[in-house]
């Protein structure tokens, strides 16, 4: 078992050895800075935190929000024994171990098992059902924590069973009431140096920090450790830039975050607004989305919500794909760029789309048959069965033919019905 909460406060002598993320993490709720929602006092979690009263649950948010620093406040707070585990390092035979001991306890000494799941979406299916007894019983109460949706990562049996808590990503103001708090800390922080920063400086790491603490944390220890080295003090812009050479925008084209910035790129075209759905273009593409997964995305949009209204829409995106795969990134952002303000400013419409949900609906209502003067008669038995029979050729017919080209047992329909300008 990997003891991630060292209720211990380490020595002076042992200060440097641990990340300042790690040291400045809050022991106590007038600590904890961000989710004033689900951390205001009279709050469900809190008050059950407060009164030792958990039941399973798990605390969703992105990296940095305050999962495991929520999870070693709870470990103070438990008369329980506590137990906890990273996924990433820990396997169900380390967990199935703390579950035999914990019938024991729960046997002889009447006492709760509190179980702590780092990363708990790293589990697989048959990891997470092993679980599912002994939550189900009450011989552990389980605490898991994920940057993952749950919807998609833990299993619906062990979600029906748990509460789900969303932490949001830290707000600007927090961030800067966390980094200027570790500059003054002289017990755990970098107070010792008298280090001084510029709003400027400050702004850009939170900036970087992307609404996690660890990430403006370590920002703020590497700058003071460069400086250190120089024998200075002060925190600028351009100390700053020779520390930060790059920043890699927090993404997982696996994660939740990577159809959450798709939804939005496609909901800014469909809202005919061309300028946030270049700004979810050019975020997509810093954070290292695959263009090709982009252009995909809307070559299907050019049909499903442009349509007849403008053909000329998917003839433009296909063309922008082409030039993708011959041109690369990064000059090809130009032409995706011309594509998606083109499809953004193009009028809309989705009959062609919405038309084939109609005829689908139909279709999966049975096999039937093709009427007989719609199928080809290619050899003379099949002549001898009708086939073709009575059949109206278009070309040799004024207007539409007058024929039927629906099983009977559907009759006619009228899916789709064109738009004025089409």
């Amino acid at each position: 078992m990997q003891d991630l909460f060292d209720k211990k406060e380490k020595g002076k002598t042992n200060k440097k050895q641990r990340p300042l993320a790690e040291r400045m993490r809050p022991r106590r709720f007038d600590e904890f800075l961000g989710q004033e929602k689900l951390m205001d006092e009279n709050s469900p979690l809190r008050l059950a935190i407060e009164n030792d009263n958990l039941n399973s649950l798990i605390l969703w948010g992105p990296p940095g929000s305050g999962k495991t620093t929520l999870a070693k406040i709870m470990a103070n707070k438990t008369e329980a024994q506590f137990h906890s585990f990273s996924a990433v390092i820990a396997g169900i035979k380390e967990v199935r171990e703390t579950i035999k001991e914990a019938k024991k306890r729960k046997k002889f000494n009447n006492r709760k098992t509190i179980v702590f799941i780092d990363e708990i979406h790293r589990f697989n299916k048959n990891q997470q059902d092993a679980l599912l007894p002994y939550v189900e019983d009450g011989t552990i109460i389980l605490i898991g924590a994920t940057t993952e949706n749950p919807s998609f990562e833990i299993i619906s049996p062990l979600l029906s069973r748990s509460i789900v808590y969303k932490l949001e990503p830290l707000s600007r103001e927090d961030l800067k009431k966390i980094f200027k708090k570790a500059l003054k800390d002289k017990e755990r922080g970098l107070g010792d140096n008298n280090f001084k920063i510029t709003e400027e400086a400050l702004d850009k790491i939170v900036n970087y920090s992307d609404g996690d603490a660890r990430v403006g944390l370590n920002i703020l220890e590497n700058t003071a450790n460069y400086l250190e080295n120089k024998g200075e003090s002060k925190i600028n812009e351009e100390k700053l830039n020779k520390v930060l050479e790059h920043h890699a925008l927090r993404y997982d084209k696996k994660g939740e975050e990577h159809y959450n910035l798709i939804s939005a790129f496609i909901k800014s075209m469909r809202d005919s607004d061309p300028n946030g759905a270049l700004y979810w273009l050019a975020r997509m593409i810093e954070s290292g989305e695959d263009p090709r997964f982009i252009v995909r995305r809307m070559i299907i949009f050019a049909s499903e919500d442009i349509g007849n209204r403008d053909p000329q829409a998917l003839q433009v995106t296909v063309a922008v794909a082409r030039a993708l795969e011959h041109v690369g990134l990064p000059e090809a952002k130009i032409n995706l760029s011309q594509g998606v303000t083109y499809l953004a400013t193009a009028k809309k419409g989705n009959n062609s789309y919405k038309a084939l949900e109609k005829a689908t609906q139909d279709a999966k209502k049975g096999s039937y048959s093709v009427p007989l003067h719609l199928r080809n008669a290619v050899t003379s038995l099949m002549e001898n069965f009708d086939y073709g029979k009575d059949y109206k050729y278009a070309h040799d017919e004024e207007g539409k033919p007058n024929q039927t080209h629906f099983p009977k047992e559907i009759g006619e329909k009228e899916y789709y019905k064109k738009e004025n300008n089409e």
